[in-house]
């Protein structure tokens, strides 16, 4: 994953009052194949236990509302940038 892009993002999460935590995913979601054209990161929102990619995977819609607002906000700082 792009440092800057990544470091855009938790400066985001931070400056909005989110818990933020840097998580170095082994998965290689779609992020690897766009890596290869563009930078990449990504954002994590919580699963109920820690569940991903199955059919017990729940994120409250705070966590993803949550999620949604850093997405925005990283984007409209990857605009600003010079």
């Amino acid at each position: 994953m792009d440092q800057h892009l990544s470091g855009l993002a938790l400066a985001a999460s931070l400056e909005l009052g989110h818990e933020t935590v840097q998580l170095y995913s082994g998965a290689t979601h779609d992020g690897v194949a766009i890596a290869e054209l563009a930078p990449s990161a990504m954002i994590f929102i919580p699963s109920r236990d820690g569940r991903s990619h199955c059919p017990e995977e729940w994120s409250d819609f705070a966590d993803v509302a949550t999620g949604i607002e850093v997405l925005l906000e990283t984007v409209l700082r990857v605009d600003a940038a010079p």
